[in-house]
This record gives C-alpha cells, structure tokens and sequence, in this order.
C-alpha cells in the first residue's frame, strides 16, 4: 500500500529527476564550449545563454494557436467544459485561466502553450468527440499541471540546450574535417575523446531531453490526479487517445502486433506504464466524488464544425 508520504516522494522524485537530466544537458554544453573556446569562451557561452533566458521573449498563445489554425472556443459553446477548468485552476493557484482553443483535427490530443499568467490549452475535434466530460476534465487537469509547473519554460531551455550542442558540435567537425590536410602532412592527431564528444554529444543531449519531456509527463499526470481525484478518469482518458493513435489502415492491415519503439527514444512514457503509475500513487487518495458528471462535453452548446478535408491533405 502506498502511503502519503511515498507520493510526495514520487513528486519530489520527478523534480530530482528533472533538474539531474537539465544538469546532464548543461553539462554537455559546457564540455563543448570549453573544448571549442576554451575556459574563458565557455564562460563567456554560459553568460550568453544567461542573458537569452532572462530577456527571452514570450510568443504570445494567441499567436501559436493562430499559426495551428486554431479557434478559440467560447464560454457559451462548452460552459460545463469551462465550470470544470476554473475548478481546476482555483485548486491549482493559477493566476489566469487558460483560454480554450478548438482544433479541426482528426487527432484525439490536447496540449499547452504558454506560462501561468498567460495560457491555452488547444483540443482537438477528435478529442471532444471521444472523451466525455469526466475524461475531459482529467485530460484538462493534466495540461493545467504543465502549465503550472512551467513545464513549457522547462522543455523550452532544454530545447535550447539541445540546439546550441548541435550548432557547436557541427562547427567542431567542420573544423576537424579542414584540419585533415594537417594531419596528413604529420601534424599531431586530434585527442579521441575530443573527436567522440564532437560527434555523440548532440546525441547525449537528444537523449536527455527524451528522458527529461517522459519525466515531465509523468509529473503532470500525477498532479492532474491530485487536483481531480479522479485517477480512473485520466486511465480511461489515456487509453482512448492510445486507441485512437492506431489508425484505422494499420489496424486493418497491420492487424498483427508492431515493433516496439525503444521507451528511451520517446517523448511520452508509454500509455502502459503511465496508466500503472496513476493507478499506483491512486491508492493513497481519499474517497471522493469525480468532479463531473459523465455527460457528453458540449451538451451545453453546438458541437464544432467537422473538420473540412481538402486535396492537398490540409484540414482547416
């Protein structure tokens, strides 16, 4: 049986987790820089990259959902819908509600754009017609947690990190690839491990940031039980997007089971392992009532416009 204090270990373990594998990226960088600059050049990087996090400017959600074609959905359209989300964000703290934007895609998916004072949760056409209103809530729940743990801001740097190693590793082979007349006419060759961390390390850091954006999801799924305390909700939730993601020509086709994809090359833990952690640190939490009733989600309002296919494969 877990106890309260082993889900605050789980929380405070994912944290751990994070800035280990933030630490892991930031290493990498300096090791390059210092490997390409020198000790006093990769200073000199590291103030840089100091002064792009403190004056980076935030793009507006409103401008990321415009570029996904994407709709704001109005109170009046789902009110149930946005009842729950102030729920949720009073149980959360956040400053701002996020403004919910309807997405015409097939695809069952969510996602978050923003930081808590300022935020969207984008849904897709997909996912309103599945989902019910209770799963909705939980998959709500689970992009509010994003936004408040500043989860974006979080993969944003890590982003930035795996970036910036690429640019230099890719400078550093150029440089090893014009030296190779020197090395021909007997100069001294290069140090292996040098050669090696030029050419893995966009690696290295492409790896970390996978196991940092898995660790992530992890923590907002159990942060979106907590606010709900509705894990059976979130299960069920995660199964039909899982479902859904098989489409209907591999299931027709390709009846027979798939290669599976290495977990460490993932952006998301797989549905299985997500679905037996929630069902684990669930265990611990106090009986209580799902915050709605299972009723369809926009029972309230019209339902949105389908999704109108075109020639070129673009919906709009």
């Amino acid at each position: 049986m877990v106890s309260l204090p082993d889900w605050a270990q789980h929380a405070w373990l994912n944290r751990l987790q994070s800035l280990l594998l933030l630490a892991v990226m930031f290493g990498i960088v300096l090791a390059v820089g210092v490997l390409l600059f020198g000790p006093d050049g990769a200073w000199g990087l590291v103030l840089g990259l100091a002064l792009v996090l403190v004056f980076n400017p935030r793009i507006s959600p409103r401008w990321v959902m415009r570029w996904y074609r994407a709709r704001p959905i109005e109170p009046a359209e789902a009110p149930a819908l946005y009842a729950a989300l102030d729920e949720l964000c009073a149980r959360a703290g956040l400053p701002s509600r996020p403004r919910l934007y309807y997405l015409p895609s097939r695809l069952v998916n969510a996602f978050a754009v923003g930081h808590p004072g300022n935020s969207a949760i984008a849904l897709t056409d997909g996912l309103l017609r599945r989902l019910n209103l209770r799963e909705l809530t939980a998959v709500l729940a689970h992009e509010v947690s994003h936004i408040r743990n500043n989860d974006l801001w979080v993969m944003g740097l890590a982003d930035l990190f795996g970036r910036l190693t690429a640019a230099m590793s890719g400078f550093g082979v150029m440089l090893l690839f014009f030296s190779l007349p020197a090395v021909l006419l007997g100069a001294g060759l290069p140090n292996p491990l040098a050669v090696a961390l030029l050419i893995f390390s966009p690696t290295l850091s492409l790896l970390a940031q996978l196991g940092l954006s898995r660790v992530r999801e992890y923590h907002a799924d159990l942060n979106a039980v907590w606010l709900t305390r509705d894990p059976l909700a979130l299960v069920r939730a995660l199964e039909k997007i899982e479902h859904a993601g098989n489409a209907l020509w591999e299931r027709l086709l390709l009846p027979g089971p798939r290669l599976p994809e290495p977990a460490w090359l993932r952006t998301h833990p797989p549905t299985e392992a997500r679905i037996r952690r929630i069902l684990e640190v669930a265990r611990v939490l106090p009986e209580s009532s799902p915050m709605v009733d299972e009723e369809p989600a926009w029972r309230g309002g019209p339902p949105p416009d389908p999704p109108r296919w075109r020639l070129n494969g673009l919906w709009y």
